[in-house]
């Protein structure tokens, strides 16, 4: 059986907003300038971490969520993902036992199924010795849970920093580091959370993260306590590889649509698929390709210039038109939209594949992990077929006709088990607020390869 003595560590929180994306970005950034290979990982189906991941740790980010990948498949891809790398660096979600429903996918659950060490943050804002009752709470919960140490974030002065610290080191927990208050170092942030890298110039913001980490932080005692995170064995889950590249499939990739995972397009890479990456927000054409994907991002944050982009607008149009296998996720389903109406009531006209009206609301729509079902044959599953992902989105889909609508899927929700009718399919078009993982529903992608397959030949015969 293969197995992985990587270096390792899990950077967890007690709870959201203690800070971890600061402290893992800054650390990564450290580990990187001492002249180590860092990879580093988010739990959770988040997108938008992993690209600060990125530009600190000068390695494309992967994600490690238990609900999204089969825990069979996790292993091998953190295997393959880190092998030749000095150390890896994995960031929570939430708190350390937060996740879906029963815990699956947590932060806790993941770093068992890793093996791997964890570092607990703790926002010690308005806490003295409390603190420490805090840690030990968190570290009785699962004993099986290795908490290797603790990094105190948003200390107010020396005097505080010394009564918390010591505080938790009467309970045998090393202190790996104290972080005192600094608004300066913090990230910009709007209604998904942080905003996306590629919207805005985080690389001072960054290196000045990971001088304060190398400085505020017991680096050798970190990298101490990842080596000593046990051997992983794994089982050889290796794709059987298509041959050769015969598909081309136009992936919109730019400020607006940044919402992909690597292992995800990867997945598609096995089935002979080439991925051409184009431009919804300044191409005017889409490259010669057999099928078509948009993924999430912020098309709210780019409204006018999409739908100012009327080449890009027609062309989009045309090829669903055509049949050409389309597979579009939240923002995509929106940019397929007749229109986008903004935060301010305004409305733009975008491509006008999917009959519907797609509106910004002021509070969150949707959150979490699902599972649905599929009405219709559609360019990725066929009728009763399930497919597992998630969703976040403040906008809601307003069909023209929503008795006539052509709805893509029964949508469950995991924590709740309340079910809805989301998504439009029609011909070779699918698009929904679904997020899902192509490792996780390899039948999609199998799928999704063939419909671009039976596109390529029928282009070819009529030509």
């Amino acid at each position: 059986m293969p197995h992985l003595n990587i270096p390792r560590i899990v950077i967890a929180g007690t709870h959201s907003g203690v800070g971890k994306t600061t402290v893992v970005t800054g650390l990564l950034a450290a580990l990187r300038a001492r002249g180590l290979s860092v990879q580093s990982y988010k739990v959770g189906p988040d997108y938008i971490d992993p690209g600060y991941h990125q530009m600190a740790g000068g390695r494309p980010a992967h994600n490690l969520d238990t609900w999204l990948t089969p825990p069979e498949k996790l292993v091998p891809i953190f295997a393959r993902t880190a092998a030749g790398c000095d150390l890896a660096v994995i960031e929570g979600v939430m708190g350390l036992y937060d996740g879906g429903r029963h815990g699956v996918s947590s932060t806790a659950a993941i770093a068992k199924l890793l093996k791997a060490p964890v570092i607990l943050v703790v926002d010690a804002r308005s806490m003295g010795e409390s603190a420490a009752a805090v840690v030990l709470g968190y570290k009785s919960y699962d004993p099986e849970v290795n908490i290797a140490g603790v990094i105190v974030n948003r200390l107010g002065s020396e005097a505080h920093r010394q009564m918390v610290v010591e505080a938790i080191e009467r309970l045998g927990i090393p202190v790996m580091g104290t972080l005192f208050r600094n608004t300066a170092l913090s990230m910009p942030e709007r209604h998904l959370g942080l905003t996306p890298v590629t919207e805005n110039q985080a690389v001072d913001t960054i290196e000045a993260m990971g001088c304060r980490i190398a400085a505020e932080t017991k680096l050798e005692q970190i990298i101490a306590a990842a080596g000593r995170a046990q051997i992983l064995e794994f089982p050889d889950t290796q794709a059987t590889k298509v041959c050769s590249t015969d598909v081309v499939v136009a992936v919109a990739r730019d400020e607006v649509f940044s919402f992909y995972y690597p292992e995800s397009l990867q997945v598609l890479a096995e089935q002979g698929v080439k991925l051409a990456y184009f431009s919804p927000l300044r191409d005017d054409k889409l490259p010669e390709a057999d099928g078509l994907i948009l993924g999430g991002g912020f098309p709210e944050m780019f409204v006018r210039e999409l739908s100012d982009n009327v080449l890009m607008r027609q062309a989009v149009y045309a090829a669903c038109l055509a049949g050409m296998p389309v597979y579009a996720e939240c923002g995509g389903l929106m940019y397929l939209a007749r229109k986008i109406i903004d935060f301010h009531g305004a409305a733009y006209d975008m491509a006008g594949v999917v009959p519907a009206v797609c509106a910004m609301q002021q509070k969150l729509e949707a959150v979490g992990y699902v599972e649905v079902t599929a009405l219709t044959d559609n360019a990725v599953c066929t009728a009763g077929e399930k497919l597992r992902g998630h969703e976040f989105h403040f906008s809601k889909m307003l069909p023209d006709n929503p008795q006539a609508f052509r709805w893509a899927f029964d949508f469950a929700k995991i924590r709740t088990g309340q079910r809805y009718l989301g998504g439009y399919a029609a011909g070779n078009v699918v698009a929904s607020y679904l997020h899902m993982h192509f490792a996780g529903n390899e039948t999609a992608a199998r799928r999704f390869a063939a419909k671009c397959r039976e596109y390529r030949s029928y282009r070819q015969g009529r030509s």
